[in-house]
């Protein structure tokens, strides 16, 4: 068996209020899957209120540096455990971004926008679906151009906000603009295979956003976004099978908030798939 060389680098734990099983779990489905570590990613507490039901309070974030560093100790030898966070943005919140990120050492930091959240519906969705993809995709660019985060992560997320209006021809129009400035900045963007239990059953992004995202040389992170232990690795078969037919040669992970490229079929190669 080829030696372990990929991570799983999307992971949640209960602080964030909807997610199952303890970090010892993940880890334990991580090592089966033949990673060579795993990156714990809960959402970020934002004390200004925004989406309380759906992250750890400040008061928290204490607690969930303590249990993923209890967890690294315990697979010290066997798998390779991080420290991570998942950081919403919308714009004003940058300020508290760059507080958070000082708090604890991070090993790495995903930039999300979710337009699923009442608060950001309420403000950006106007009155039609093309308002809040226009918005939606203006802040993934935002979001990369703070220079608070490694990757963004699921990029085409608000396909599932109004699915059944999702014509991913007409966004182009917002996508091409928002790839351009994130490929500027030198900032990753993730394969989230998470993607596939959407109501629109792909990846995120879907191939012609990946295509999109190849042609800019933007670098690719594979990650199961799991909420549940079973889930860590995750199609990643299936994702690096998607990125080798878009073109890509290498795909990433970042350690110490550095990017590392592997080649796609030496990672392929070195995991448990299915």
């Amino acid at each position: 068996m080829p030696e372990p060389i990929y991570y799983d680098s999307h992971l949640h734990t209960p602080l964030c209020r909807h997610a199952d099983g303890e970090p010892g779990e993940y880890a334990e489905y991580g090592y089966a899957a033949g990673l060579k570590g795993i990156i714990f990613t809960c959402h970020n507490p934002i004390p200004s209120g925004y989406s309380t039901g759906v992250r750890m309070e400040i008061s928290e974030l204490d607690g969930y540096v303590a249990i993923v560093h209890d967890t690294a100790e315990a697979w010290a030898d066997r798998l390779d455990v991080r420290l991570g966070i998942e950081s919403d943005y919308v714009p004003g919140m940058e300020p508290w971004l760059h507080e958070l990120h000082s708090m604890a050492d991070f090993q790495y930091v995903l930039g999300s926008v979710h337009p699923q959240m009442t608060e950001y519906s309420e403000r950006y969705a106007g009155d039609s679906h093309v308002v809040i993809q226009e918005h939606y995709f203006e802040h993934l660019a935002m979001a990369a151009e703070t220079g608070e985060f490694d990757c963004i992560s699921h990029p085409d997320m608000v396909k599932n906000t109004i699915p059944q209006q999702w014509d991913v021809g007409a966004a182009m129009q917002h996508i091409r603009p928002c790839l351009d400035r994130i490929a500027a900045t030198g900032v990753a963007m993730e394969l989230n295979t998470s993607g596939q239990y959407k109501t629109i059953p792909e990846m995120n992004p879907g191939p012609e956003m990946l295509a999109e995202m190849r042609q800019r040389d933007i670098p690719v992170v594979v990650a199961s976004d799991s909420h549940q232990p079973v889930r860590v690795g995750d199609r990643f078969g299936e994702a690096l099978e998607l990125l080798t037919a878009t073109g890509y040669k290498q795909v990433s992970y970042f350690v110490e908030r550095r990017r590392q490229d592997v080649d796609i079929a030496a990672a392929v190669a070195s995991l448990e798939l299915p």
